[in-house]
């Protein structure tokens, strides 16, 4: 039953995506590949440094690739990084790179079965997850790479709606703090953790709305030195190329933001303004404008004593990227710059993304290595980037291709052959091989795999596979066979 109700959504979903494809506002940009959850996997080197711009001494590479819809990240005590994979509902482990290649030296899958986990947060010895629904911790080992038994702290988060992820941060004050976004594009919400900051100790208890007023603030963090907390807000979609902007915010205690009632600065929403002219006057009004639909996802303050020459105290903003606008906007990472009267200056910090329309890319979140790296996760790309300047390296043509592989113990004979037959009787030539594919399929060729993924690795990802891949009915040691004879191709 559960699996009907749930395909039956999803057809609603796809047929209101293509209606507004088709018939409704403007929809450009990769609107289609959002609602079907399409991959393009990470660019190849080449297009890496062909595409992507930084301001001069900086570079970039692709850190890992194969990371389905990665979103939020945490960096952990021992260097490696957390990643939430929201659609295949998993966390992973990025190992850190300790053999000076730039790229991530493997992988470990900490957790799956989720329910969309979005939000990261470290504390105590515990990992945090935000799930649309609830808030779960674990014991969390970064030395052994190892999560202990998931308790739930917090089961009260509307769960699903238009905006259904939700980001965990803990303050300078010991609170922990999670963004929940509105249920629509705008509309009068019935349940007050709608389009608010929630805060609660760390125990889930104490929860109380901090701020509201906010649609959907999907990034926030603290700056160094004062202690604010500053936020990404997504502005409301249907009223046209350039109204309202998307905003960043100086989250308050206590205050209201102002939707659905109003926009930008105190403009009257045209839906549901009227009659809420008080709660408008009182709302509080954004510190920056970003620009309309750029869809501001992930900030951070870069920390003074690991950052880059010149940006100390420097936030940097992933704007995921446009839907809602015959031009596109956004579909890059900006550095902002907190003058002493309070303003904002905006100066592109990593382009390309984006190209004369052409989409490789949509950047999510920023996070920092304790070496000082800055890493970008690319839930369109599956990808994860590391940005590093002066003599820290990034991945080249050369060094991934010296990568070493994760599977050291030679495969028997009989279980390569074996997974050769299941991966024919499964149909997977048909998608991932040029010579058998039929007319007009679009053929994603399995390559480098064994650089990424060892045979348990693998096996969990055909157990829930990314993006429209479909799940092959197969036992848990048949996905192993199938995993070793795709290892054994590379």
């Amino acid at each position: 039953m559960i699996k009907k109700i749930l395909i039956g959504i999803l057809v609603v979903a796809l047929a209101f995506g293509l209606w507004v494809w088709l018939f409704g506002p403007t929809a450009k940009g990769p609107f289609l590949d959002f609602m079907t959850g399409k991959q393009l996997g990470a660019p190849a080197d080449t297009v890496v440094k062909s595409r992507f711009k930084l301001p001069q001494g900086f570079k970039i590479g692709v850190f890992a690739d194969g990371v389905t819809n990665a979103r939020m990240m945490r960096s952990t005590a021992t260097g490696d990084l957390l990643v939430s994979s929201m659609r295949p509902g998993e966390v992973i482990l990025l190992h850190a790179d300790r053999d000076g290649d730039g790229v991530s030296d493997g992988r470990t899958l900490l957790l799956k079965g989720l329910n969309r986990p979005h939000g990261l947060a470290l504390r105590d010895g515990y990992l945090y997850v935000a799930e649309t629904g609830r808030i779960i911790r674990m014991p969390f080992n970064p030395t052994a790479r190892t999560v202990g038994n998931i308790e739930v702290i917090f089961d009260q988060l509307p769960p699903g709606g238009n905006h259904n992820t939700r980001t965990l941060g803990f303050g300078p004050d010991g609170m922990l703090y999670v963004s929940v976004g509105s249920s629509c594009n705008v509309c009068i919400e019935d349940n007050p953790y709608r389009a608010a900051i929630l805060q609660m100790r760390s125990d889930g208890t104490e929860a109380r709305i901090y701020a509201s007023g906010l649609r959907n603030t999907v990034g926030f963090d603290w700056q160094p030195g004062t202690g604010r907390l500053y936020g990404t807000d997504n502005g409301r979609d249907l009223l046209g190329d350039d109204i309202p902007q998307c905003e960043i915010n100086l989250i308050e205690d206590g205050q209201f933001y102002g939707w659905p009632y109003s926009y930008d600065n105190r403009v009257v929403d045209p839906d549901y303004g009227a009659g809420h002219e008080a709660d408008i006057a009182a709302s509080r009004v954004m510190v920056h404008g970003l620009g309309a639909h750029v869809a501001p996802l992930g900030i951070k303050f870069l920390t003074p004593e690991t950052a880059p020459p010149g940006y100390g105290g420097v936030a940097l903003a992933a704007l995921h990227g446009s839907w809602n606008r015959s031009i596109l906007s956004g579909y890059k990472v900006v550095a902002l710059r907190f003058q002493e009267d309070g303003s904002i200056s905006e100066q592109d910090f990593l382009t390309g993304f984006e190209l004369n329309e052409d989409v490789i890319g949509r950047p999510v979140d920023i996070e920092q290595g304790p070496d000082g790296a800055i890493y970008i996760s690319d839930d369109y790309a599956g990808a994860v980037y590391r940005i590093g300047w002066g003599d820290m390296q990034v991945a080249d043509s050369k060094t991934v291709a010296a990568a070493p592989k994760l599977e050291t113990v030679p495969f028997a004979p009989e279980d390569i052959i074996a997974g050769q037959a299941l991966f024919a009787a499964n149909g997977c030539a048909a998608c991932h091989d040029p010579a058998s594919a039929p007319k007009g399929v679009q053929v994603k060729v399995l390559q480098h795999l064994a650089q990424r993924y060892d045979t348990d690795s693998l096996k969990a990802l055909l157990n829930v596979p990314p993006g429209a891949m479909p799940r092959p009915d197969l036992t848990d040691e048949q996905r192993r066979l199938l995993a070793i004879y795709l290892l054994s191709r590379d």
